[in-house]
């Protein structure tokens, strides 16, 4: 099977810094969150706007990539389960998949609410999040 080479774009700059202690979820008190992109990526962030919605794809980097089953949400309670039926972090390709809403926008530096990942983690990309009306 090819592989295949992925550039990282920019960072994020979050006050998470504990993976442990980190939201598994937005919803579950993830902070708002800086988008940091390298500069020569500027002309890439023109038409992105504050209260815009977008797919945000990280390279979960600290992830364990030899991971193939999981007790959903850490539950021993839960049977083991495949990661490609959760979200779990740890997994063969660990990308990140998360929506966020636009707050700011500063030169390459994109403020974002409610970003569960942790600080310094790699951004892949950045696509709209498309809604019946677009």
């Amino acid at each position: 099977m090819a592989a295949y080479n992925l550039r990282p774009i920019g960072h994020v700059e979050s006050p998470l810094t504990d993976r442990a202690a980190a939201p598994r979820q937005p919803d579950e008190g993830a902070p708002d969150a800086w988008l940091v992109f390298e500069d020569r990526y500027a002309p890439a962030l023109d038409g992105l706007t504050p209260g815009t919605d977008v797919l945000l794809l990280t390279w979960l980097d600290r992830a364990d990539r030899d991971t193939l089953r999981v007790r959903p949400r850490g539950d021993t309670d839960r049977p083991l389960t495949g990661v490609f039926a959760t979200r779990a972090p740890d997994r063969p390709n660990p990308i990140g998949l998360h929506t966020v809403r636009i707050l700011a926008i500063a030169g390459t530096r994109v403020h974002v609410r409610n970003l569960e990942a942790l600080d310094s983690t790699p951004i892949l990309d950045v696509k709209p999040l498309l809604t019946p009306d677009r």
